[in-house]
């Protein structure tokens, strides 16, 4: 188990390390840039690519998509009382505990951990979150919803060609296929790479206030993962990739809103960087247990 632990969060950590580093080091790095790459070009093609290749079953890719719904839509409702009873902005702390890091950081976790099954699933979680970020959580922000915003997002028009073509059973031409997997094949390295950027870039205010919202993010994470996956009686690889993509840290996009329409981003960025740090601590058990679900005491 440690061998297979190593195998899925050495990666991880190296990559992004990579990215802190370079940004340390005084290197420039266009980080507008490189996120339009990924958001446009290589996610797309990477979900086009995973989810035509893998010819997942629509019922398995809908089921996670439910699951993913479910969990974010108790994410906020326990965000909305956490920060009602703390007496904070719910506008400000609500994004960052509803949305994780299911792209950047869960994506490759899922891969190294599951093989492309657990990648395919954990698009789906993946698209609602992206949809979800780009409805809910920019009308949550700014107070303003725009439907040009959501449908102009290349995640949802690539989510919707994969599962026509996967409904339709239309094989793409191999060198459609071979292009798609090409682009799609820079998204995680870059994902990464980016993300250990962003965090070596974010300035931090009010570590006490970040450090008890990290504390929530990753706890309630954990607890709707693991409750989540057992209530719906998911199979095993569907409640591991479940519980990885709900234990991540906050989204580095949810600073990305803040600072867009002003909405507190040092508070946002103080909670992207410190629950990052805590996730990272936390890696160990939380893919350990997706993993080998008899490691909790009550299986």
């Amino acid at each position: 188990m440690l061998l297979r632990l190593i195998e899925v969060i050495l990666p991880v950590l190296l990559c992004a390390g990579l990215g802190y580093g370079w940004a340390r080091s005084g290197r420039p790095f266009d980080t507008r840039m490189v996120t339009r790459l990924v958001t446009n070009i290589g996610t797309p093609c990477l979900i086009v690519a995973t989810l035509t290749g893998l010819r997942l079953e629509a019922g398995a890719f809908w089921s996670m998509a439910g699951a993913a719904v479910l969990s974010i839509f108790v994410f906020f409702v326990i965000a909305y009382a956490v920060t009602r009873l703390a007496g904070d902005d719910f506008r400000t702390y609500g994004p960052p505990l509803g949305f994780a890091n299911a792209g950047n950081l869960g994506l490759p976790l899922c891969l190294f951990a599951f093989g492309e099954p657990g990648l395919a699933l954990a698009i789906a979680y993946f698209a609602v979150g992206a949809v979800g970020q780009f409805t809910v959580g920019q009308f949550i922000v700014s107070g303003r919803f725009s439907l040009k915003t959501a449908v102009a997002s290349p995640v949802i028009w690539a989510t919707g060609l994969a599962l026509a073509l996967n409904f339709l059973d239309w094989p793409m031409p191999r060198a459609l296929a071979n292009a798609f997997e090409l682009l799609g094949g820079f998204a995680i390295p870059l994902m990464l790479i980016a993300m250990g950027v962003s965090l070596a870039s974010l300035h931090t205010g009010g570590l006490g206030k970040s450090l008890f919202y990290s504390v929530v993010r990753i706890l309630i994470g954990i607890g709707i993962g693991v409750g989540l996956g057992a209530a719906l009686g998911l199979p095993d690889l569907a409640r591991g990739v479940l519980l990885i993509q709900c234990a991540m840290p906050a989204a580095v996009f949810n600073f990305l809103w803040a600072s867009y329409y002003e909405r507190n981003p040092e508070a946002v960025a103080g909670v992207v960087f410190v629950s990052t740090l805590l996730a990272f601590a936390a890696l160990p058990a939380i893919v350990a247990v997706a993993i080998d679900p008899g490691l909790l005491p009550w299986r």
